[in-house]
């Protein structure tokens, strides 16, 4: 008789849980993509530094909105970033828990103390951040040497005229463009014609 009545309790909690969990689905997903914003908004700076181009100059909101999906660089970064991060906190955890004294070994005794939980989670924030800023500045590079291997392009201009070097991007309305070293901001909506890629 006491099974009989436990046990709808547990099936109970175990549905009140997996509720609350879809419930909070739309939050997680909400600060996931604030998430993949920030990382795209702080790679898109880099790739376009790299050329003295300070992009939010240029960009709206909307560019940093596409800006995880638009490079699938950007996207694996914050994906692999979010779980780098989370495996490293779990195995912090987990080595607490299952061998506390080669864990307070290491970290000197400091676990013991009242404020270390603080001290933990801000470590571990500080070296997300870290390996994030220099993940991007890899990025940067990559993108710098991306763009010297791509082809030639011409642009053509309304009146005609026409500009050949290399594209580093594009905004809404700016393309970024190279010509014998010289980096130009061109408006789209204002000049450009065309674009013709020479192969």
């Amino acid at each position: 008789m006491k099974n009989s009545i436990e046990e709808p309790t547990k099936d109970g909690s175990l549905l009140r849980s997996f509720r609350f969990a879809l419930a909070d689905v739309p939050n997680i997903l909400g600060l996931f993509y604030l998430f993949a914003i920030g990382i795209g908004m702080l790679f898109t700076y880099q790739k376009y530094s790299q050329f003295g181009i300070n992009i939010f100059d240029y960009a709206d909101v909307f560019d940093f909105l596409i800006a995880p999906f638009a490079d699938f660089t950007i996207l694996a970064f914050t994906m692999g970033s979010l779980a780098v991060a989370y495996g490293i906190f779990l195995l912090d955890f987990w080595w607490h828990k299952k061998h506390p004294k080669s864990y307070a070994i290491i970290n000197f005794g400091m676990n013991k103390r009242s404020w270390y939980h603080l001290y933990r989670y801000l470590l571990f924030l500080s070296m997300a951040l870290g390996y994030l800023y220099i993940s991007s500045e890899s990025y940067g590079n990559m993108s710098r040497e991306k763009v010297k291997i791509q082809p030639r392009t011409s642009l053509r201009f309304s009146d005609n005229e026409i500009i050949n070097g290399v594209i580093i991007g594009k905004t809404k309305e700016i393309v970024f463009f190279i010509e014998d070293g010289k980096v130009s901001a061109i408006p789209i909506t204002a000049l450009v014609k065309e674009f013709e890629i020479k192969r």
